[in-house]
């Protein structure tokens, strides 16, 4: 049985691959939904993103579908102690920004479509610049105090913010960032890896990087040549046209080869064995791209393995 790990300095202990929410209510149906996360709980998974921006941008799409879909399926399965559930303010239409009215709205929305009393780790979804860390840490801090936000966490946010975030919680005897959640993987390192990092090693935060396969290049289905049917073969293209990304995947082959894996299972075990992280986070839209994710939670790369992604993502 996987173990689960702890978030940072919070109560909450987390499965290693945490299940990615942005496909619920988009590319995948309510029944497809279901399916998928029956097969992630089944395998002991237990850490479900979502975002109340999911998924706004597809036709038809209000923003809020994927909380809608995981509360009914957590309503269906009668399960809500079991699973941990992480959803984030602040990118919604109607909920733009971290001013505190935008914060104690936005909550009593996701709260509702989640069909639950409280949301186990709640994150900033985008630093918001104009707003004082001050009000956004005690507006935080109000939920947690009430009992609708059991840890907070940051996405999108840059080393002085969040620093600058931690800093007035201790000082103040606050809810502090337990996890953040930034855009790191094998092809997309240089954002993370540096102060960003060292704030959070400094801090014991646990990472939760996204997307944990770049939108679905990690898979090693994009190749040159090919042509992929998917809403996000455009984005994942773009690293076929890169030079790390040919070396990244030349490295993936040769290592999913050796190791008898598959290309995204090695990709996340990579991810999950730096520094930080805690729970790489990916989606799968069917329970055929489950296992592959899956298997990244109890696979160890050797310490030649690493060396040569990271010199290949170099």
């Amino acid at each position: 049985m996987t173990t689960l790990r702890p978030l940072g300095s919070s109560d909450l202990h987390v499965f290693p691959l945490a299940l990615g929410g942005n496909v619920f209510g988009w590319t995948a149906d309510e029944t497809a939904s279901f399916a998928v996360l029956d097969a992630y709980a089944a395998a002991g998974g237990n850490f479900i993103d979502t975002a109340d921006l999911y998924s706004s941008w597809a036709p038809g799409n209000e923003g809020g579908e994927s909380e809608t879909v995981i509360g009914n399926w957590i309503a269906s399965r009668g399960n809500r102690s079991e699973v941990l559930v992480a959803t984030k303010i602040g990118a919604h239409p109607r909920y733009k920004g971290l001013r505190a009215a935008t914060i104690t709205a936005g909550v009593e929305e996701s709260l509702r479509r989640l069909r639950t009393d409280h949301i186990d780790l709640y994150y900033t979804h985008f630093d918001d610049p104009e707003v004082p860390v001050e009000e956004i840490i005690t507006t935080l801090d109000q939920l947690v105090k009430a009992g609708k936000v059991r840890a907070i966490g940051a996405s999108n946010i840059d080393a002085e913010r969040l620093a600058a975030s931690l800093a007035f919680s201790e000082s103040e005897g606050l809810a502090r960032y337990v996890a953040l959640q930034p855009r790191y993987n094998l092809v997309s390192r240089d954002t993370y890896e540096g102060d960003l990092r060292d704030t959070v090693r400094r801090h014991g935060l646990s990472t939760v990087p996204y997307p944990a396969l770049a939108s679905g290049f990690l898979t090693g289905k994009y190749r040159p040549g090919t042509t992929v049917d998917s809403p996000r073969a455009g984005r994942a293209a773009e690293y076929l046209r890169s030079e790390r990304g040919a070396k990244v995947l030349t490295a993936l082959d040769r290592i999913a080869g050796a190791r008898d894996a598959e290309i995204p299972t090695i990709a996340l075990a990579w991810l999950a064995a730096q520094p930080t992280v805690v729970a790489p986070l990916a989606s799968a839209r069917s329970t055929e791209q489950l296992p592959a994710l899956l298997a990244a939670a109890d696979l160890e790369l050797t310490g030649e393995e690493l060396a040569e992604l990271t010199a290949a993502s170099a």
